[in-house]
């Protein structure tokens, strides 16, 4: 292909991204999954373990996977749901509060570098294009059957 795809671009960015948060979360003794999960749940209230999964965009069996690991290594507690008897909410205990404001210096910080290097209209732009793409696949205008519906 003499020309860079769209899916091309987003995809090797984000695998670019991805290795170097993973690279960062090694020296925290940890993986890029985990700093996501602990970004992901309420530091205060907790989050009900049944909305992190679409939260992240993550198969729940990856997510009990994570989950599991993150018990393990004492960064969050499963309580009962006050709310729901059935539910469960997933809590960051003290250790992993520790860890989750880590894992945000580190995305702060690339942010910080990235607006350093592009200008604000040109990340207004990119963030522009990254909500008609999401807007175009949710709604299901990309592979549709009828062409004439194409706008």
């Amino acid at each position: 292909m003499k020309e860079i795809t769209i899916d091309y671009a987003l995809r090797a960015t984000w695998q670019a991204v991805a290795r170097m948060y993973n690279e960062e979360a090694k020296q925290f003794e940890t993986t890029m999954a985990v700093g996501f999960t602990l970004l992901s749940i309420d530091p205060k209230t907790g989050t009900p373990s049944t909305a992190l999964g679409p939260k992240m965009g993550m198969e729940a069996t990856s997510l009990s996977r994570i989950l599991k690991s993150m018990e393990e290594k004492g960064l969050i507690e499963r309580r009962p749901n006050p709310s729901d008897g059935r539910g469960v909410l997933i809590h960051l205990t003290n250790f992993g509060l520790e860890k989750r404001k880590d894992s945000k210096d580190v995305v702060l910080r690339f942010n910080e570098v990235i607006k350093k290097h592009v200008p604000e209209e040109k990340l207004n732009h990119f963030f522009e294009v990254t909500e008609t793409i999401n807007k175009l696949i949710s709604d299901k205008k990309v592979y549709i059957k009828d062409i004439s519906n194409h706008s």
